[in-house]
Order: C-alpha cells, then sequence, then structure tokens
C-alpha cells in the first residue's frame, strides 16, 4: 500500500515518530512518504515558523502553557486551514491509501480536507505525547495511536470512539533495543539536552559531574555548537558529542539518562530499558510525559537548580535497587504496548474501511 506520513518540524519528535513508522511500514512491504506539510504547503514562511516556535518553548513557555491550557478541550477553530490548498496538491501528487499525521495541525488540516471534500481517504493520527489534549482529536480522523492506556481512556471521556483508538506507545526505531549493563564496573551517564542542546550553562556543573566517581558521562549536546566546543576534550570524564542519529548506540552503553522528557526521547529508553532522570519540566506536555515515567515507576524527576540535580545523578546512579526497579517497570510498560500497531491499523483500514480495533 502508499502511505503518506504528514508532519512539521515543532521540535523533533514529530519527525522521528514519523521516521520510526515509515520504517515499520517499510519493513511490512508499505511503500511511505514522508512529508513535511508545512514546508511543502507555505515553503516561504515554514523556517520562520519553527524559527519562531523554537524561540517561544526557549524564551516564552509562559505563554506556551497558557495556549496549551486554554486548548485543552477545546482544539481550536480554523487550525490547519491554510494547509488545505497545499494538501490537495500533496493528494494529487502523492495519492496515498491512508494518511498518518504525526503532527495535531497536520491532523486538522487532513480532517478538514476530507470534511470539505469528496475524500474517504483513511486517517491515522498518532499523538507524540502521553497527552489526551484536544488539540489531537478531530472528526474525520479513522485511528489514534496512543502512547498508554490512561491516554485512550481520557480520548474516550472527550467522545472519541473507544473502537478508534489503538494503545500503541509512541513510535520508535527498531534500534532502540533492551541492553545488557554490567554494574559492577564504571557507571555510564548519558546526559540529552534535546534537539536544541539545553544544557547547564555554569563550569560549577560540569566540573562536579567529572568528579563523580567511578562515573563516565557522556553529553549529547545536540546543534548547541558553542556547548560541544566549551565541553570537548576538556574534562576526563565527560565526553561531548555533537548533533548525532546514532543515540540508540550511546542509550545502550548508559545506566541512566538524564534528559528532558519529551515523548520521543521517553519511548525511545523505554524500548532501551534506560533508566530515567527527567529534568524537572516546564512546558506543560512534557510535564505529562513526566508524571507518566513517575507514575510507572521509570523515572525519577531531578531539579533543574545545579546542586539538586547533581545530588539527584548521585542519588540514582550509584542505586542499583532502584535501577533495577525502574527497568523491570520499562519491562512491563513494553509488555503493554503493540510495536505493528500502525502496520495491522493501516492493513484493516485500507481493507475494511474505518474498523482499527
Amino acid at each position: 500500500m502508499n502511505i503518506t506520513i504528514l508532519t512539521g518540524k515543532f521540535g523533533m519528535g514529530h519527525l522521528s515518530a514519523a521516521r520510526a513508522l515509515q520504517e515499520q511500514l517499510t519493513q511490512d512491504g508499505h511503500h511511505a512518504d514522508i512529508i513535511d506539510l508545512f514546508e511543502y504547503a507555505m515553503p516561504e514562511r515554514a523556517a520562520a515558523m519553527y524559527w519562531g516556535f523554537n524561540l517561544l518553548v526557549t524564551y516564552g513557555g509562559v505563554f506556551y502553557n497558557l495556549y496549551h491550557d486554554l486548548t485543552a478541550n477545546n482544539a481550536g477553530e480554523g487550525r490547519g486551514d491554510d494547509l488545505i490548498d497545499g494538501l490537495d496538491d500533496l493528494l494529487d501528487e502523492y495519492e496515498p491509501d491512508v494518511v498518518i499525521s504525526t503532527h495535531p495541525i497536520c491532523s486538522a488540516a487532513m480532517a478538514r480536507y476530507k470534511e470539505e471534500g469528496p475524500s474517504d481517504i483513511p486517517l491515522v493520527t498518532c499523538v507524540t505525547d502521553v497527552t489526551c489534549h484536544s488539540e489531537w482529536i478531530h472528526p474525520g480522523t479513522d485511528c489514534y495511536l496512543v502512547a498508554e492506556e490512561a491516554v485512550r481512556q481520557g480520548l474516550i471521556a472527550k467522545g472519541v470512539d473507544p473502537d478508534a483508538i489503538v494503545v500503541s506507545g509512541i513510535p520508535v526505531s527498531d534500534r532502540f533495543r533492551p541492553a545488557r549493563r554490567d554494574r559492577s564496573r564504571r557507571r555510564e551517564l548519558l546526559i540529552m539536552g534535546g534537539g536544541l542542546g539545553l544544557m547547564p550553562r555554569r563550569d560549577s556543573f560540569y566540573q562536579e559531574l567529572d568528579a563523580l566517581p567511578g562515573v563516565h558521562t557522556v553529553i549529547l549536546t545536540g546543534k548547541n555548537e558553542k556547548l560541544f566546543q566549551r565541553l570537548d576534550g576538556r574534562y576526563e570524564n565527560i565526553e561531548a558529542v555533537p548533533f548525532t542519529n546514532e543515540v540508540e548506540r550511546y542509550m545502550a552503553r548508559a545506566h541512566l539518562m538524564l534528559s528532558k522528557p519529551g515523548g520521543i526521547t521517553c519511548f525511545e529508553a523505554i524500548a532501551a530499558r534506560l533508566p530515567i532522570l527527567a529534568w524537572q519540566p516546564f512546558l506543560k506536555q512534557e510535564q505529562e510525559n513526566a508524571g507518566f515515567l513517575v507514575r510507572r515507576g521509570m523515572a525519577r524527576i531531578a531539579a533543574k537548580e545545579e546542586s539538586a540535580c547533581l545530588a539527584a545523578i548521585r542519588d540514582t546512579i550509584y542505586d542499583d535497587e532502584a535501577l533495577s526497579a525502574m527497568e523491570r517497570s520499562m519491562d512491563d510498560m513494553a509488555a503493554t504496548l503493540s510495536h505493528t500497531a500502525a502496520c495491522a491499523v493501516v492493513r484493516a483500514l485500507a481493507e475494511e474501511g474505518r474498523v482499527c480495533a
């Protein structure tokens, strides 16, 4: 079958989920194209939109959270309307049997297109955070892929047909697999600052990391070139790594990860059975993700204040009982998920219409 996956680069999580879905569908014998709908429909505006979004979440989180709260139970009128003309051209060009969306505005645009035009192309929405926020809910959506049962129940409470919701987890690449970790020797700490390389600024933080007994730290600096240059080769027990497409390799080596609780990162760690210290989140969807991790026993929270964060690292990385418990909780969580859900849903929708559960 021919599948079109719609996404946008508002943060890299939506694109990462799209790539994981493409990998799964291709392995299942389908042809899957990933399209950034914003670049396709608005090529002259997309770069500025992405730049503005990064600025907003970095410096204007209060306003982002306010909007998130105001729309929690209301997706908002007109979301995605300016993408519909481009979507019309895109569907003519790619002729998909099924459309999958990993971004709520893409879902809104496709749902509105189906509502206004003579289209019966099935629409699958893959929710890329542990949330039942109404921005993801749109009439015309044939199936929702969600992270856990609590999200499914939240969508049902908002009126979504229970048979149209599949608990699949947030899709991640097959490269993320459980690793066997020897804790009898040096401990490995992995620190991820997110796609923008958001990390503490003071040298004292890195000096104390470097001094942790028996701990080697890998810091993925993302696109923060200044931080990479500042750390590279400076500390004996800290390895700085610039933007990489091999995150799974560093997760397999680590005993503990300190990271922002983005949806994709959380489920990559679950797939790798890598215990998590989640930086105390400020953005609302990351708060929801962190709450899920802690509720299921897969993570602890580390305050952003540097001394408290270092204390959380010390309290966790040497605690074999806590690390083992988090790994077991991740095993339990993984057992509830369907890695092949997207493939099964695509087949059912293409063959049987609206049935997906």
